[in-house]
C-alpha cells in the first residue's frame, strides 16, 4: 500500500516539477557521487625505472621501445612542494609522455615525501648534494656529455642556482617553467610574507616541517572566491560532462596531494626569496658559495604564463637580463600556472614550443 502510493506521488511530482529543477538536481546528485564515492584516477602511467635514489628522492628513467631521435638527455626537476606527477598527470595530457614520443631521453628527479627527520634540510643540500649526483647519473646512464634540465617553478629557482654554481658541468639547454626569479614584487605574498608581521622562525619552530595544508591555503588566498569555491561550482555546473569530471578529478588530485615543506629549507625560500630578494640582488649564497646567474651560459628557454599569480610574468623574465647565455629566449603563454602545462593549451602551446626548441639544440 505504501509502495504504491510512493510511486504515485513520484510519478505526480515527475509531471510537475519544472526541467529546469529536474535537471539541477540532477548535476547536484552527479557531483555529489563524483566527490564521494567514485574511485580517484590514476596518474604517472608512463613507463618508467628508478635508476637512483638519495634518502626518500627518486631518479626515474622513462621507458620507451622506440629508438631515441635525439642524444641529449632531458631531466626534469619539480619544486619541493608538490608531488611532480603533474608532468605525467594521464595520457594524451603529460608532458612526459609527450616529449617520450617525440624521442626525446627523458628523466624525473622525484624528491620523495620528507618526515619529520628532514626538518633540518636546507636548499643546499638539495642544489649541492642532489641534482649534481642527478645530473652525472643521467650523463653516465645516456652515455653522453651534454644534458638538458627543465626546471618548473620552484625547481627551476633551484636548477638556474645549480647552473650558476657548476658553470663547468656539461648543461647545453636550460628550460625553465613558471619559475620566479625576481622576487621584489610578488603581489599578494608581499604582503602576506611581510616580516613585520609574518613570524617565520615561530612557523618553523611549531611545525618542523611546514604542512601542505598551509602552502595550499596561502597560494588560495591569491584569488580565494575562485580557488577555494570554483573548482566546485564548476562541477555542480558540469557535472553531467564526462570530459570535463575526467580533468577535474585528476586535477583535484595533484592539488589535494601535497607534500610537507622541508623546515629550513622553507625558512631559506621564504626569508632569502620573497623578504629579501638575494637571488636578483647577487647577495644569495648556498653553502658558502655565491650565486652569481651571470655564469649562466647555457642555452635558455623561460616560459612564463599570462595568467600566473604564483609565479608573475615580470618575476620570470627577469632572467633574461641577467645571464650571460648568447642563445636566450623567452615565452609568455596564455595560460595559469598549472594550466601551463595540464589542459588543452599545454597540449598545443607549451608541449610543442618545449619539444620544438629542444629538438634543435638536442
Amino acid at each position: 500500500m505504501i509502495a504504491s502510493l510512493v510511486k504515485e506521488w513520484e510519478a505526480v511530482l515527475e509531471k510537475t516539477i519544472p526541467t529546469e529543477i529536474k535537471d539541477s538536481y540532477s548535476r547536484i546528485k552527479r557531483a555529489s557521487e563524483i566527490m564521494t564515492v567514485e574511485a580517484e584516477p590514476e596518474v604517472g602511467l608512463t613507463p618508467k625505472e628508478i635508476i637512483w635514489k638519495k634518502n626518500k628522492t627518486k631518479l626515474y628513467r622513462y621507458i620507451t621501445d622506440e629508438p631515441k631521435q635525439y642524444k641529449t638527455p632531458l631531466l626534469m626537476v619539480y619544486a619541493l612542494i608538490n608531488k611532480p606527477y603533474i608532468l605525467d598527470l594521464t595520457p594524451g595530457f603529460s608532458m612526459v609522455e609527450y616529449l617520450v614520443n617525440r624521442g626525446f631521453d627523458v628523466y624525473l628527479l622525484d624528491w620523495g615525501t620528507p618526515g619529520e627527520e628532514d626538518k633540518y634540510m636546507k636548499l643546499d643540500d638539495y642544489i649541492l648534494d642532489y641534482i649534481p649526483r642527478a645530473v652525472k647519473k643521467v650523463l653516465r646512464t645516456a652515455d653522453t656529455d651534454e644534458i638538458s634540465i627543465l626546471g618548473y617553478c620552484m625547481g627551476g629557482t633551484m636548477t638556474s642556482i645549480f647552473a650558476s654554481l657548476h658553470p663547468n658541468l656539461p648543461i647545453k639547454n636550460l628550460v625553465f617553467m613558471t619559475s620566479p626569479f625576481d622576487f621584489e614584487k610578488t603581489g599578494l605574498y608581499q604582503v602576506f610574507l611581510d616580516e613585520r608581521y609574518f613570524n617565520l622562525d615561530n612557523v618553523i619552530e611549531t611545525y618542523g616541517n611546514v604542512p601542505p595544508e598551509m602552502i595550499d591555503f596561502g597560494n588560495k588566498m591569491l584569488k580565494p572566491i575562485t580557488n577555494f569555491y570554483g573548482p566546485y561550482v564548476s562541477l555542480m555546473d558540469r557535472s553531467q560532462n564526462q570530459k570535463f569530471v575526467d580533468s577535474w578529478k585528476l586535477m583535484q588530485k595533484w592539488l589535494t596531494d601535497g607534500i610537507p615543506f622541508p623546515g629550513e629549507a622553507y625558512r631559506q625560500w621564504i626569508r632569502d626569496f620573497y623578504q629579501q630578494n638575494k637571488l636578483m640582488k647577487g647577495e644569495l649564497t648556498i653553502r658558502g658559495r655565491k650565486v652569481n646567474l651571470r655564469n649562466i651560459e647555457a642555452n635558455i628557454l623561460n616560459i612564463a604564463a599570462e595568467k600566473d599569480l604564483i609565479a608573475m610574468p615580470h618575476q620570470v623574465e627577469a632572467l633574461m637580463n641577467v645571464v650571460s647565455s648568447s642563445d636566450k629566449k623567452y615565452v609568455c603563454v596564455p595560460t595559469g600556472h598549472v594550466s601551463v602545462t595540464f589542459g588543452p593549451k599545454a597540449n598545443n602551446v607549451t608541449y610543442p614550443t618545449i619539444g620544438d626548441w629542444l629538438a634543435e639544440r638536442s
